[in-house]
């Protein structure tokens, strides 16, 4: 998997992290593509095997076989409800948070919205809990910087970027601190206004069933977080 750049918004928390290595190189948790039942069925046996999970829906890369390549996702009503619900169906079954890839702004934003886990928006507009880019992808690389540590000594060296992938690292995490990334120029994948529409009409039918949903879900999640208990994240009074 390539190294990935991730900020989060929300709760006054910045990421910036590889997506899936420490710095001993130990995994901190695995990312499962698809929401579909069956993948449900793996990430609760994982969970419950004490592994965190990530889940992942919209454009799912190691799917592209199935779903015709690199397309995006969610862009009829249907589809965008069934987005919705396989994101559902991931945080149910134990996922920490959901990376939402190749969305309608809207889409992503009703299902941030929805959710009580976080969101990580790749393509998927600004309404998401978090963001994230390909490291490589998004300073125009093909080297890990990391990898000038192991540079063997008959390797001359033509350019130092460091200095260069720090500054880009550092732009990005400001841009979305402030709100400027992701502008509607980097959020492409729309909707038809009909589409809107039965989109809307799909998620009132159920509306109030979702929201009792998401309020079993908070409750859950905070009765099995004994910091949360304990007011041990710093947003109370602890003394």
């Amino acid at each position: 998997m390539k190294d990935q750049n991730v900020v989060f918004k929300g709760h006054k928390l910045i990421f910036a992290f590889f997506a899936l290595m420490h710095i001993n190189m130990i995994p901190l948790f695995v990312s499962v593509q698809g929401g579909s039942e069956a993948r449900a069925k793996t990430v609760k046996k994982l969970v419950e095997g004490g592994v965190a999970v990530m889940g992942h829906v919209g454009l799912t890369p190691q799917a592209i076989s199935v779903i015709g390549g690199f397309r995006a996702q969610g862009r009829t009503a249907t589809r965008a409800r069934s987005l919705l619900d396989e994101a559902l169906r991931l945080q149910d079954a134990g996922a920490f948070a959901i990376v939402l890839e190749c969305v309608p702004a809207n889409v992503a934003a009703v299902i941030t919205e929805t959710l009580e886990v976080p969101t990580v928006g790749i393509g998927a507009g600004s309404g998401t809990s978090g963001q994230v880019l390909v490291f490589h992808d998004m300073l125009g690389m093909l080297s890990h910087p990391h990898h000038e540590e192991f540079v063997p000594k008959f390797c001359k060296r033509y350019a130092r970027v460091g200095h260069y992938i720090t500054k880009g690292l550092e732009e990005f995490r400001r841009d979305v601190e402030e709100g400027i990334f992701p502008s509607e120029e980097y959020s492409p994948y729309v909707m038809t206004e009909e589409e809107k529409g039965a989109f809307d009409l799909l998620l009132a039918k159920d509306e109030k069933e979702r929201r009792l949903k998401h309020d079993e879900t908070m409750k859950k999640l905070k009765e099995a977080d004994e910091y949360e208990q304990l007011s041990l994240y710093g947003d109370k009074d602890n003394s």
